[in-house]
């Protein structure tokens, strides 16, 4: 880096390389960049003082081509004007990924990988090395509710990163430590297949120096790594590291018995809702247990943690009206995510709205939505988001749509949705979706809120 005094993001408003962004403008360095639509994040960022633009205009670009580094995203297409003029006239160019291993270089990377869960555990490990440990940086995939930012800065030298394995970015961290949660097929537009997919989770696991921790049953073999391989799970006693006698309060929050290799942590309770989170906080114990971080300290910041913005995130609770929102966008994610809530609200209504995201995973997964779907008491499904595709002859929401056998179930466009439910009788609403749905939160909240006051 010393060689650049300026640095230009293209998609700066992704999670991932807003966490960047943050990091080398509090290291004082000209910070600006491109992304395509304004957010609650870009906006963020722009009153942090980094300069934030929405046109696709090669005129924002520093034109000192030696001495302005360009980070991009591969959710940017290549044609993007500002993408194509970097490339012709000769910008040093570095993706998002490699920015993040060489950041890690040198560090104690504690690293969490795989399919689901890997942005509220690694969200976790931060906050128990932060509020139990001695610290941490940290470039996380989501928003920290205990500290409202995707970035924490510390002085010494442990690094705790969201391992993500779309377009193999993860294969640029060789961590100490890391946590490998589900090996579910995703990505097959990258892939190809599972097997594929799979193997790059080998791979990743062979980068590990100490201890590769693994959800059990995962095919992760001493074959695959020279590090330790220890497991976790929910539930299961033959497991490492495991929770016993898990059981929810009043509020949907469990408690449990943390078991381990070095003994029983007793009556530990999730600071946040959802048995799919119990399974979450011992993977990040296991971790940070593993950091030499006292154990009743482990519970006690277990206890803290007030979770990821998107991940089960209760934004409005009453016994007549309920409303969480959700980033799940795989089968698997909202399989536990529904699950999740029906546990906390037993024999209430459960209507979800669900914005499918991507063209190519709609369609290599139609059936299994479906079916986690079909769970719900009522489906209100929108348009598929887009992203970086575009559009496939004969892919649509309706290819979930016709296999859903929920009791009740509605298409909308996401322009549909807000006059829809403020007409509809709800109990427990809940929205997923990784796409543009969450512009949806703030005004669904506020309307039902209105209603209860009503």
């Amino acid at each position: 880096m010393s060689d650049f005094s300026k640095i230009y993001f293209l998609g700066i408003g992704g999670i991932g390389m807003s966490a960047i962004a943050r990091y080398y403008k509090r290291k004082g360095y000209p910070v600006a960049g491109y992304d395509r639509t304004p957010s609650d994040l870009t906006k963020e960022l722009e009153e942090e003082g980094i300069s934030v633009h929405y046109t696709d205009d090669y005129d924002y670009i520093p034109k000192d081509v030696t001495s302005t580094l360009v980070v991009y995203t591969p959710a940017i297409p290549d044609d993007l004007g500002e993408f194509v003029y970097v490339r012709e006239h000769g910008y040093t160019m570095v993706k998002r990924s490699r920015m993040l291993g060489e950041l890690s270089y040198g560090q104690t990377c504690l690293a969490v990988a795989g399919t689901h869960g890997k942005t509220t555990t690694s969200t976790l490990v931060a906050h128990i090395m932060t509020e139990a440990g001695p610290g941490c940086s940290a470039f996380l995939g989501g928003i920290s509710k205990n500290y409202g930012t995707n970035l924490l800065v510390s002085q010494n030298r442990i690094f705790v990163a969201e391992a993500d394995e779309f377009d193999r970015s993860f294969l640029q961290l060789h961590p100490t430590v890391a946590v490998i949660t589900a090996m579910d097929a995703d990505h097959l537009d990258i892939y190809g297949t599972l097997e594929e997919y799979q193997k790059a989770f080998k791979t990743f696991a062979s980068q590990v120096t100490r201890e590769v921790i693994v959800k059990k049953g995962l095919d992760i073999t001493p074959e695959d790594t020279k590090a330790r391989i220890l497991t976790y799970s929910y539930d299961d006693p033959s497991a490492d590291y495991h929770a016993a006698g898990a059981r929810p309060d009043k509020l949907g929050h469990y408690i449990f018995d943390l078991v381990y290799p070095g003994g029983v942590v007793k009556d530990v309770r999730c600071g946040i809702p959802g048995w799919v989170n119990v399974e979450n906080s011992v993977a990040a114990a296991a971790v940070c247990l593993s950091q030499g971080v006292n154990p009743e300290a482990v519970k006690a910041a277990i206890g803290t943690y007030l979770g990821v913005k998107r991940r089960l995130d209760v934004h409005v609770a009453s016994p007549e009206l309920t409303y969480i929102d959700d980033y799940a966008h795989h089968p698997r994610e909202l399989s536990s995510a529904i699950s999740s809530i029906k546990a906390m609200y037993p024999g209430r209504k459960l209507t979800a709205v669900f914005q499918p995201h991507l063209y190519t995973r709609t369609r290599d997964f139609a059936e299994d939505f479906a079916k986690s779907l079909s769970a719900v008491d009522k489906l209100i499904l929108l348009d598929i988001y887009p992203a970086r595709e575009e559009p496939i002859p004969g892919v649509t929401s309706k290819i979930i749509f016709d296999k859903v056998t929920a009791p009740e179930k509605v298409m909308l466009k996401k322009e549909e949705l807000m006059e829809y439910i403020n007409k509809e009788p709800l109990d427990v609403l809940a929205t997923f979706g990784a796409g543009n749905i969450d512009r949806f939160v703030a005004p669904l909240a506020e309307s039902l809120e209105e209603r209860i006051r009503k």
